[in-house]
């Protein structure tokens, strides 16, 4: 019985309270960030609608997003903030527009801040998406990430927000 009973009063680690307490001064703070979003292509119907209204709701209260191009998440969030205020959106491009597909393209028109990296056109899709990833992250404050367990370039853009001193928001569908 002693040893669930110390169990219980263990403390967390020390990061974590540093980050929680990093997590509830952002809440509390009424100046307005450069919130990221990042996300798997593959997304459950239900979560698009929850993802869109979490990106409207945060440029209502008129805070800059930054996200990628790409389907899924990435979609949603720009559905969500073109609704609200497309001067508040950037989106960066992995690789330039012509690479993209057909259907985000249409979608991408209406972007107001559109960053293309045709640079990085000779590369593969998850090497240049994983640059974009960390692009996107040096250019916000918070990091709200959507993903699966198995989603490896999303989980190490995670882990490269935290070292960067950024707040992650990481939620899995899975």
């Amino acid at each position: 019985m002693g040893s669930s009973l110390s169990r219980s009063l263990d403390l967390p680690s020390l990061d974590r309270v540093d980050t929680l307490a990093q997590e509830l001064a952002l809440l509390q703070d009424k100046g307005k960030r450069r919130i990221a979003f990042l996300g798997s292509r593959h997304v459950p119907v239900v979560a698009i609608h929850l993802v869109e209204l979490i990106a409207r709701s945060l440029a209502q209260e008129g805070h800059s997003i930054i996200t990628s191009g790409a389907q899924g998440v990435n979609a949603a969030v720009i559905r969500g903030v073109l609704e609200v205020n497309p001067d508040l959106l950037t989106v960066l491009l992995p690789q330039s527009l012509d690479r993209q597909t057909s259907e985000i393209r249409t979608q991408l028109d209406m972007v107001l801040h559109l960053i293309e990296k045709s640079e990085h056109d000779d590369l593969s899709l998850p090497m240049a998406s994983s640059l974009c990833n960390q692009e996107i992250i040096s250019r916000c404050d918070q990091l709200i990430c959507f993903a699966f367990h198995d989603s490896e370039t999303l989980l190490t853009s995670c882990r490269s927000a935290e070292d960067m001193g950024k707040v992650v928001s990481l939620l899995f569908f899975d």
